[in-house]
């Protein structure tokens, strides 16, 4: 119950200098910021943006310690999200051997694109669709299974 209280009161505290920020960059005017930030100057909003920045790293932080902390103390939890790691991984690695490189030539702020990357991007499209195409069959299967329970 402390590490509750605690990230209550951070949070309180990181959302008070939110609101001084903001208040401070509302005060400023839209024209202001927008002729400063014309001129590369982004002193009047920089402070907010860290704010958000480290809002989000506590965010993130405590997400994960929470996930790894529940997943060590129940071994159940662990064994079912290593076997979906494991199956995803599958995917993957299928996704990846199933397909090949592009004969043609792609270019992304005039730099061309390589084989390999043009390989990654064929394998992360293969198991976009092998992965939507189990979730239609797993979604269908089950409510075919709960039409024919009824």
């Amino acid at each position: 119950m402390k590490l509750h209280k605690i990230l209550k009161i951070l949070a309180g505290i990181l959302g008070l200098i939110g609101v001084v920020f903001l208040a401070m960059i509302i005060s400023e005017g839209d024209e202001a910021i927008k002729s400063a930030a014309m001129d590369g100057d982004t002193s009047i909003v920089d402070p907010l943006a860290y704010v958000a920045y480290a809002i989000m790293l506590i965010a993130v932080v405590s997400v994960v310690i929470f996930v790894l902390i529940n997943l060590f103390t129940n071994t159940s939890t662990l064994k079912n999200t290593l076997i979906s790691v494991g199956v995803f991984a599958a995917v993957l690695v299928v996704a990846y051997l199933l397909t090949g490189g592009d004969g043609n030539s792609y270019f992304y702020n005039g730099v061309p694109s390589t084989p390999g990357e043009s390989h990654l991007v064929g394998a992360g499209l293969m198991a976009f669709y092998l992965l939507i195409g189990a979730a239609a069959i797993i979604m269908l299967l089950s409510g075919v299974k709960k039409l024919t329970n009824k």
